[in-house]
């Protein structure tokens, strides 16, 4: 049996961790039989990645936000789909990130490979025909979210629901926050505020001050013992230059000690992503907020056909999460619920409840997501390199 040849292709740094996941629990299953190039940040690096080119020109969210960045998308465009071409793999597994993907994909339609997308676009909020068109692209699809397969299997593409990585790493998470808060200077009983400001530049600019004027005001109503917020390397100088300008003590965090905060706060405040649902899934009431720029959300407002933003809400199908979107991502706004959340035990405890409920939603079976997404992808490439796993 000859070296399984797996492409990964991730955009942001959400899919570098699905992807780093996924590279673990292959190597688990299949060891050394299994070869693994493409495109990953960091986390996909400390599992044995040699990425094409930086992940992080990718990592841009909105219309009016890419058009800056076009020609080195392009170039990158260009770059992994040569590499493809060169490489030849058994199986080219595509993560998150539908705009970049989607087209390297339609370019690649001549290999012959097995085309995988990991992370199902959300046809069930907006543009549902895109569902027929990864139909067309695509031999099959690993989803998050327990609702989405049928939506694809109903246009003609294979679909298995792994379940969500944010349980999984809840599972696994064997933390202290005892210590994390004795470690950061936190008083032992004093409120923490997790602050999340998202995992893109422009995000934290963009949401930075208003966060900041939040907890300005809140400041003059509640005492809190300390701000922790974590953060990817390339935006620790920003967050920290944003966390000045407010009145609380602060430390600023690497994403490695994400979940130890996560269990060490009494409230967050986040922007709007996966990161609310790995929060509720801590237990951690937490309030969400996010602001596109003006002519991207007038479009996505058009678009969306969905009540919620949070998956925590869309799950349940109610609000339990507050969210402020746009016009309501305010200083005040914000400011008043992080109020209530310190505050007052029934909104508390409604939101530890929910995240209980989609906790067992969100796990497929016996088999942790990653392990279940390694499984299905391996068999997979054996249709082509001739193995069985």
């Amino acid at each position: 049996m000859r070296q399984k040849r797996i492409m990964l292709v991730a955009g942001e740094p959400s899919g570098d961790a699905l992807g780093a996941h996924l590279m673990r629990a292959m190597k688990a299953l299949a060891g050394d039989t299994v070869r693994v190039t493409g495109v990953g940040g960091e986390l996909m690096a400390a599992e044995g990645l040699e990425s094409i080119f930086p992940m992080d020109t990718l990592s841009v969210m909105g219309l009016f936000e890419i058009l800056p960045r076009y020609p080195a998308i392009r170039r990158c465009f260009r770059e992994a789909e040569a590499f493809a071409r060169a490489e030849r793999p058994d199986l080219i597994l595509t993560i998150d990130s539908p705009g970049f993907n989607k087209r390297l994909i339609a370019r690649l339609q001549d290999l012959d490979t097995v085309k995988v997308h990991y992370v199902a676009p959300s046809v069930w909020a907006w543009r549902p025909k895109r569902a027929e068109k990864m139909a067309q692209l695509y031999d099959h699809l690993l989803t998050l979210l327990p609702f989405e397969p049928p939506l694809f299997e109903r246009e003609g593409l294979p679909s298995t629901f792994v379940g969500h990585p944010a349980v999984e790493a809840e599972h696994r998470f064997k933390g202290d926050p005892r210590r994390f808060r004795a470690d950061i200077g936190a008083p032992p009983h004093g409120p923490l505020i997790n602050v999340l400001f998202g995992s893109r530049l422009g995000e934290v600019r963009r949401l930075g001050p208003v966060f900041v004027d939040a907890l300005r005001r809140l400041h003059s109503n509640v005492p809190v013992g300390r701000i922790v917020s974590p953060t990817l390397p390339h935006l620790r100088e920003e967050v920290e230059g944003l966390l000045k300008r407010q009145p609380y003590d602060f430390t600023v965090v690497g994403s490695d000690a994400k979940m130890d905060s996560f269990h060490a706060a009494d409230v967050a405040l986040a922007a709007s992503g996966t990161v609310a649902l790995e929060t509720g899934l801590a237990g951690l009431p937490t309030v969400v907020a996010y602001r596109l720029n003006p002519l991207t959300a007038m479009i996505a407002k058009r678009l969306i056909r969905i009540e919620y933003a949070s998956l925590m809400n869309i799950l349940l199908d109610r609000a339990v999460v507050p969210e402020l979107l746009q016009e309501h991502c305010s200083g005040p706004e914000i400011a008043a619920w992080l109020e209530k959340l310190l505050t007052d035990p029934v909104h508390r405890d409604a939101q530890i409840e929910a995240g209980n409920l989609v906790r067992d939603m969100l796990k497929p079976g016996s088999l942790w997501p990653s392990a279940k997404a390694a499984r299905v992808v391996l068999n997979l490439a054996d249709r082509t390199s001739g193995g069985e796993t």
